[in-house]
């Protein structure tokens, strides 16, 4: 063999060594890097992780709830993964298999349909995730915990409201939330206790399922055409009342029949400095969202509920560790110290339609 042949063939190994080599290193490298992650994870370093799913965006509140939820979970170290179910009950069940999928710590979930997710949070629990129901109770379906306000408060509060307004008394609609949310009934259980014996007739109820506040336009139509003396109209949240308000400006009614909503959306206060709307049930969404964040990072690293939650509220078939908080009742009267000095919403903008000096 000439010696040519020998030196290539020298060289053709000497490749495939290089070749071998550098594989064996990269699989080394892949190795010990693989093991280096999962002892950051095994220190403790890992991120917790939660899953949050939101009924919709339509509704003005959730936003804020969503960004002071985030923003606090991630300052106490934590993640989280936030879905939109768009009003649909179905893509919320998907979001919540995706959460599971993804192994979240905790799942936190803004209910669509209250009735319809028990089988879903079965399936967390049974991959060893929490699962906390924010606002709306998931019925049936022992979640970890509950958090939300007194929805029998708000509707106390909005009746106590409507008899300070309408002291001659007098018939009144009452055009509610969707029926598959469960703090409807509560809601609608308080203002109905609080009216009894009093000298308001509710002469006309509504839902407007699914929450779509447009719903409300034919409803109040319907009603004024037999009760065209109406006093005043319970609105589930203050995005029906927007809806009930036109219409009752259409009608030169505006500002005639008192009017009480809830969530303390702007445009709401707007309509109460202008006086077509008489009261918003104010809740807290900040502080709300805030300890819930905390509650579900601790409820991660702990596994199990906080001690301090020591209330419980049945959900139809448990009774769930539940932390309760207390509506306002927002009028002309108290907005600026509630709303305004609260921090909730800018002077300048809840006076924006007004000729009130904001100076």
């Amino acid at each position: 063999m000439s010696g040519g042949k020998i030196y290539r063939k020298f060289l053709i190994f000497l490749c495939l060594a290089a070749l071998m080599l550098t594989g064996c290193t990269s699989a080394k490298t892949e190795e010990a890097a693989q093991q280096e992650t999962d002892g950051k994870e095994e220190n403790g370093e890992k991120k917790i992780q939660i899953g949050l799913t939101v009924d919709s965006f339509v509704i003005e509140r959730w936003i804020r709830d969503r960004d002071v939820f985030v923003a606090t979970a991630r300052d106490l170290g934590a993640e989280v993964n936030v879905q939109d179910a768009g009003a649909d009950a179905q893509e919320q069940i998907s979001q919540i298999d995706y959460f599971i999928k993804k192994h979240m710590d905790v799942i936190v979930i803004i209910a669509r349909d209250c009735g319809a997710l028990s089988e879903a949070v079965e399936r967390a629990h049974s991959a060893g995730i929490r699962v906390i129901s924010y606002d709306r109770m998931v019925n049936d379906a022992n979640t970890d915990m509950y958090i939300s306000f007194d929805n029998r408060m708000v509707g106390e509060i909005m009746a106590q409201s409507m008899e300070e307004a309408i002291p001659d008394g007098g018939k009144i609609f009452m055009i509610q939330g969707s029926a598959t949310d469960n703090n409807v009934a509560m809601v609608k259980e308080g203002f109905e206790d609080t009216l009894q014996g009093s000298n308001l007739q509710v002469v006309y109820e509504a839902n407007c399922e699914g929450w779509t506040a447009e719903l409300a336009v034919d409803y109040v139509e319907e009603a004024l055409e037999e009760y065209p003396d109406v006093k005043g109209i319970m609105c589930g949240n203050d995005d029906i009342a927007s809806q009930v308000i036109q219409v009752l400006a259409e009608n030169q009614l505006a500002g005639q029949v008192i009017v009480v909503g809830q969530d303390g959306d702007l445009a709401a206060c707007q309509r109460i400095v202008e006086g077509t709307q008489y009261m918003t049930a104010f809740k807290s969404i900040e502080d709300l969202a805030r300890q819930a964040a905390r509650y579900a990072v601790k409820m991660a690293e702990e596994g199990k509920v906080s001690s301090d939650v020591t209330d419980t509220v049945n959900d139809g078939s448990y009774d769930v560790p539940a932390k309760v908080l207390e509506p306002v009742a927002v009028t002309r009267d108290n907005i600026d110290e509630v709303i305004i000095d609260g921090g909730f919403h800018r002077r300048d903008e809840v006076y924006l339609n007004t000729d009130y000096d904001t100076e």
